[in-house]
């Protein structure tokens, strides 16, 4: 299995995967813990978080797979929703509990 298929499978068998640096518990880097905190404050406290520090494949090929040049990359039932600036700013004006109540049930 390639990286591609890889990430396919990862996004699309779980309903909230969020790519980051570290994992929730330490973050490496202020954007990922940003997001990790934003989840959290939308009731999401069971998802998927992949370190891509820990997996150099996964780190090059989550910017290719979705053309986004950074991480945090947050995935929502296989959707590419954004990186920390466009979660919290979803998370502001509401937009992503919304998305999330209605994604996943919260």
């Amino acid at each position: 299995m390639n990286v591609h298929e890889k990430i396919s499978n990862q996004v699309t068998e779980n309903s909230i995967v969020l790519y980051m640096k570290g994992t929730p518990q330490f973050p490496q880097c202020g954007f990922s813990g940003a997001t990790v905190k934003i989840l959290n404050a939308c009731g999401v406290h069971d998802f998927i978080a992949v370190d891509v520090l820990s997996d150099p494949e996964i780190r090059d090929g989550i910017k290719v797979y979705s053309n986004w040049p950074t991480v945090p990359q947050l995935y929502i039932k296989g959707e590419f929703i954004g990186g920390a600036d466009i979660v919290r700013d979803m998370h502001q004006q509401g937009e992503l509990q919304k998305l999330l109540d209605s994604a996943v049930g919260l």
